[in-house]
């Protein structure tokens, strides 16, 4: 019994106390998130608001801008088509030796790879031409072949196609 009166006087005197509690002021990273708070996301958005990307601009800013028109392409339309309205928004010309060159300087292409790639195809069909014709006259040198296929070729240009001139300059097919 004295046992236990000594053991009640020393907890009395209090030598056996409760840990001292610390309150730390950062909430955890759900309380974060439930507040609103999302670090990870914040910064990935800082990143992406940084990255370089052309500004959308509708196409009357784009005329208002003082720009030229872009060349639209119909998804239905012929090879031959397409080259005459680019021929007529000065985007390719008809050059001297007869093939079909880029002019961009002039104009909004929207898809300079695919309008190369016409180029290439719309060329290379002309060069089967030249050596058929060719086969047909075997006297005549390749330069007489493209030059008389030019002159003939150059009736069916769209008035106001680009074309280069005798000087190496370019210009406008006249009509009428």
């Amino acid at each position: 019994m004295r046992l236990l009166l000594l053991c009640l006087a020393t907890v009395a005197a209090g030598c056996v106390r409760a840990p001292t509690i610390v309150v730390i002021d950062r909430a955890t990273a759900l309380e974060r998130e439930a507040a609103g708070d999302f670090p990870r996301l914040q910064g990935e958005l800082q990143r992406a608001a940084i990255a370089p990307r052309p500004s959308p601009l509708t196409r009357d800013q784009l005329e208002a801008s003082g720009q030229s028109k872009p060349v639209v392409e119909e998804a239905e339309a012929s090879d031959a088509e397409r080259v005459d309205a680019l021929l007529k928004a000065s985007c390719v010309g008809e050059a001297l030796d007869g093939s079909l060159v880029e002019t961009h300087e002039h104009c909004a292409v929207k898809d300079v790879p695919r309008v190369g790639t016409l180029l290439d195809r719309a060329n290379r069909n002309r060069l089967q031409i030249w050596e058929w014709l060719r086969g047909q006259r075997p006297d005549r040198s390749p330069k007489e072949v493209r030059a008389a296929w030019r002159a003939v070729h150059l009736s069916t240009v769209p008035c106001g196609g680009e074309v280069q001139l005798d000087d190496g300059t370019w210009g406008q097919k006249k009509c009428g």
